[in-house]
């Protein structure tokens, strides 16, 4: 799920972007007009797919009853070649009816939440006369997959011919330690080279994510034997090893922009009061909108690790106990950047003005970041509605009186960058 970060890019005064291709949103083509009055008309039962789905568990690793269920409803919606790829992703075809461009719609199936959370989605009314829901993931990203399963059911239901191949997919991975292994597969796998636009509904709102927020996570423990606090003392002690680097990275310099962060956010070790801890570990995260500035911070913090280690051996230099330090990698996501001039952003722009709400361009980390990554165009976009607590156990999602235009401004983005016959 995406923290939203926003940013504004100075408009392009070449007469290149000037001149650049005005983009025409099919909004009046008749089937079209159909699918959003469908999309429309029939909100409640978007509503009811978000509840229903998301009262399957998808724990991470572990999202394939959800799939399972994911891959039913597209099939039952005119998805053809519906398949479970080796990775857990849902994949299935709509075909195009000329030779547009490959266009990719996808939601997140998996939640952050363990194994054994209850998953009971709670309904009420509001003041305002909408719709109440809350539930784990309810937000992210139920409403997401729910929009998905609208767009493909109101495209079928009206016979819209795009020009180009749609993929509707759910992928597994999105969330934390998944370090978006699901969309890394389909890019690497069976969808290799075949993409043109990548489209990823995740979270709720109007707002519209074309910067990827790269990141790089890891774990560092120093071990050592560990011993009496009073007997053993004089030896090297993991957990002060682990301070010296923590209080390193904490005097670590970064750019405000492009904005770049870093945050030691786990630390365990040590067993008793009385004991020299034989671990002293901590986990740490980084991120940036620029792979550059990212490369440079964790330059940074590689060295701040190490002169950690080499002090604290340093700091008794009588003691031939061994002092270690490992490294593991919990995650990396590629960092990247569109301008607001590029096609798929103005699109997101336009199909939005065209409905009627703003859209101002962001940057965050979803399952957009491999591809843009990767060089090639995609865009997050909330799914409507309003959202609190994300992450949480309290998660809401409300659906006001125009919820319906999250799923709306999906259909109109898929439409436009596949084209129509």
């Amino acid at each position: 799920m995406r923290a939203p970060i926003r940013f504004a890019i100075a408009s392009l005064t070449c007469a290149g972007a000037m001149h650049a291709q005005p983009i025409v949103v099919p909004s009046g083509n008749a089937a079209m007009r159909s699918t959003l009055a469908m999309l429309k008309a029939d909100n409640a039962w978007t509503l009811a797919q978000q509840s229903s789905i998301c009262e399957i568990a998808a724990p991470p690793f572990k999202e394939a009853l959800r799939a399972a269920e994911f891959k039913r409803r597209l099939e039952s919606h005119g998805i053809t070649k519906v398949r479970i790829d080796a990775t857990g992703n849902v994949i299935g075809e709509r075909a195009g009816a000329g030779n547009g461009p490959t266009v990719v719609v996808s939601a997140h199936l998996d939640t952050v939440f363990p194994e054994g959370t209850a998953v009971t989605v709670t309904r009420d009314s509001t003041a305002s006369g909408g719709t109440r829901l809350r539930g784990p993931g309810i937000g992210d990203d139920c409403r997401g997959l729910a929009a998905v399963l609208a767009v493909a059911r109101a495209m079928h239901s009206s016979n819209v011919r795009t020009a180009g191949m749609v993929y509707f997919v759910g992928t597994v991975g999105e969330e934390g330690a998944g370090n978006l292994r699901g969309v890394r597969a389909l890019f690497a796998g069976e969808l290799k080279g075949k993409i043109d636009h990548f489209i990823s509904v995740d979270g709720t709102g109007f707002g519209a994510t074309s910067g990827a927020v790269g990141s790089n996570r890891y774990r560092v423990s120093y071990k050592g034997p560990g011993g009496h606090s009073y007997g053993a003392f004089g030896m090297p002690n993991p957990i002060h090893a682990m301070g010296r680097a923590i209080a390193r990275i904490s005097d670590l310099t970064v750019p405000d922009a492009p904005k770049t962060t870093f945050s030691v956010s786990v630390v365990k070790g040590g067993t008793s009061v009385n004991s020299i801890p034989d671990l002293g570990a901590f986990e740490v995260d980084m991120r940036s909108e620029s792979a550059a500035s990212l490369a440079a911070l964790d330059a940074k913090f590689q060295v701040a690790i190490r002169t950690a280690l080499r002090e604290e051996l340093a700091r008794w230099p009588n003691s031939r106990v061994p002092l270690t330090m490992t490294i593991d990698t919990i995650g990396v996501r590629p960092a990247g950047s569109q301008p607001d001039s590029a096609r798929i952003v103005r699109i997101a722009v336009e199909t939005g003005r065209v409905l009627g709400f703003p859209v101002t361009p962001s940057a965050s980390s979803t399952d957009a970041n491999v591809p843009i990554g990767l060089g090639i165009p995609a865009i997050t976009l909330d799914a409507g509605g309003r959202g609190t607590g994300a992450h949480a156990l309290t998660e809401s999602y409300e659906d006001g009186p125009n919820g319906f235009l999250g799923p709306q401004w999906v259909a109109l983005m898929v439409a436009t960058l596949s084209g129509l016959r």
